[in-house]
């Protein structure tokens, strides 16, 4: 049986993450040849590509993408050991910043964990919209930011997960039949909002917005009594609804990114620990939660 390095792991993700050999080896104080190497040993330990070698910048293969899935949560796994192993504990003030949705279903498991193996650490939660977030990152309010993207160009920031979206309804009404379909909406600068508008759009169907809340609980309450219907994360759709999709009349709503920022003048260990667990959760937990999306 074989045995993979973590300190393999840990390179093939910064590469992932920082998006170059060079970068990564900036990162893990090594040359970008190094890099390379330690790479090329993983891809024999897995038996497998794990980048595509002709792209301009780096594109993991399927295998590659298995790979990172697992990569993460050893990852996470080993840091967490270590964390509650080390003596004196880490202690430290976070302020993390996340989208509704994401502080209404993941997050409060994800961080009651953490809270456990860092008692000492206190952790200050806000929820807003993604790009809200990252303004209100810029003025100094968060030291890490949980925020969806549309644009990875451009987007900066730490990939920790491909978020696809969903289509929701409520279980008892047909909303989702209506003409014009009635839609359940956060006001701008929701970055669903606009994916549901240029969507319908581009399918030449006709639309309405009904309701408007700027809080993932009110659109869900609203979803539910059949008011109209929304999209949302994959994992984060709430318990009682129903999941709609192309074969339902629907367009296709394809994927956000979901990045963790860390603010530049932020670099305490209780921050660290908070990003590595962060990471590793979603890379843990949500792909078990988002495999069986369908209509219901």
């Amino acid at each position: 049986m074989k045995n993979v390095p973590t300190e393999l792991l840990r390179t093939f993700i910064k590469a992932i993450d920082s998006g170059s050999f060079t970068r990564a080896g900036e990162l893990v104080g090594r040359t970008p040849s190094a890099i390379s190497l330690q790479i090329k040993r993983l891809e024999e330990i897995a038996d497998a590509t794990l980048f595509q070698r002709d792209a301009h910048k780096l594109q993991l293969t399927a295998d590659g993408r298995t790979v990172a899935q697992f990569a993460r949560r050893i990852l996470a796994l080993n840091d967490e050991l270590l964390s509650n192993l080390r003596q004196p504990s880490v202690m430290g003030r976070v302020r993390l910043g996340a989208p509704h949705e994401y502080t209404a279903s993941l997050l409060p498991e994800f961080l009651g964990k953490f809270a456990q193996a860092h008692p000492n650490v206190m952790l200050e939660v806000t929820s807003d919209l993604s790009k809200n977030l990252l303004r209100r990152q810029q003025a100094g309010e968060f030291d890490l930011v949980i925020a969806l993207h549309e644009d990875s160009a451009s987007a900066g920031g730490r990939l920790v997960y491909t978020e696809p979206l969903v289509w929701v309804g409520s279980m008892d009404h047909a909303s989702h039949l209506q003409t014009p379909l009635p839609l359940v909406l956060a006001p701008p600068p929701c970055i669903y909002r606009n994916r549901i508008l240029q969507s319908l759009n581009l399918a030449q169907r006709a639309c309405r917005i009904v309701y408007l809340s700027s809080s993932y609980s009110g659109i869900s309450a609203a979803v539910r009594a059949g008011i109209g219907i929304t999209v949302m994360a994959g994992s984060a759709i709430p318990p009682g609804s129903k999941t709609f999709a192309e074969r339902d009349g629907l367009p296709n709503m394809g994927e956000l990114e979901l990045r963790l920022h860390r603010a530049p003048a932020s670099n305490s260990e209780a921050l660290q620990r908070l990003e590595e667990y962060i990471a590793g959760s979603f890379a843990n937990s949500v792909p078990a939660r988002t495999s069986g999306l369908g209509s219901e």
